[in-house]
């Protein structure tokens, strides 16, 4: 049974692996066995995250650049590809949220957020495809959220790009999936990353959430990285094209 969840022989490219969810996620396949390729934009976050990474024996390949300018993401994806002999796993962890009012939404920062979290996801699962495609073996693993299915006040940008990263993990499925690639995406919660505690701590806006959460707490990244752990083993092969929501029964009532 531990061989359906083994990540041995596999290689992963994970964005926003320097910090939060990422980083919990570049972990937790390197102590199934992957060698992770990771993406960052901060070297120093992003060596510690190797260094933990190493300590299990595994493989680490960092990578940094700026998933806002697509001439990076293209460099990124080509040192992913220089680094391996095949790229098995693309998990697209990176993501921004530049909270407001509509009204008042500043168009760089939507731009910059649809750039971040819906363009990069695309062009690189662009790049990697075809070689997973041609060998046909892949998961490419997206993460969205539950803000992508219910919407939340002064979060217009962050809505619309997961609302539409979701559906870009639809299209690729369709594309991806006769050639034995599963495309799949992870909704969660509020995850207690540094960026989820920033933007969640006051009570006013805590607790009424919490309270339509049937299980009462927000996220662990630890809990979204055993997710994506199990979808890109070999246990998930027939699980395609699925929004997992994994947020505490929020999305169920």
């Amino acid at each position: 049974m531990s061989d359906r969840f083994s990540l041995a022989g596999r290689t992963a490219l994970i964005t926003g692996a320097s910090s939060g969810i990422g980083a919990a996620i570049a972990t937790a396949f390197a102590a199934a066995g992957a060698t992770v390729i990771g993406h960052g934009r901060n070297s120093d976050r992003l060596a510690e995250t190797g260094a933990t990474v190493t300590a299990q024996g595994r493989t680490f390949v960092p990578v940094t650049g700026d998933l806002s300018d697509p001439a990076q993401v293209s460099r990124i994806a080509e040192t992913a590809l220089a680094a391996c002999d095949a790229l098995d796993i693309l998990v697209n962890s990176a993501g921004v949220a530049l909270t407001g009012p509509a009204e008042d939404y500043a168009l760089a920062d939507w731009q910059e957020t649809l750039a971040i979290n819906l363009t990069a996801p695309f062009l690189l699962s662009q790049a990697l495809l075809p070689g997973m495609k041609a060998r046909r073996r892949g998961k490419i693993i997206n993460i969205s959220s539950q803000t992508g299915v219910i919407a939340l006040p002064d979060h217009a940008a962050y809505t619309a790009s997961k609302a539409g990263l979701n559906g870009l993990t639809k299209a690729l499925m369709t594309e991806a999936a006769p050639h034995n690639v599963q495309v799949n995406a992870i909704c969660p919660t509020v995850v207690l990353t540094a960026m989820g505690r920033t933007l969640w701590s006051a009570p006013e806006k805590k607790d009424p959430f919490l309270a339509r959460t049937p299980l009462g707490r927000f996220g662990e990244p630890q809990e979204i990285a055993d997710l994506a752990l199990y979808l890109a083993s070999p246990a998930s092969d027939l699980i395609n094209g699925a929004l997992i929501m994994a947020d505490g029964g929020y999305s169920s009532i």
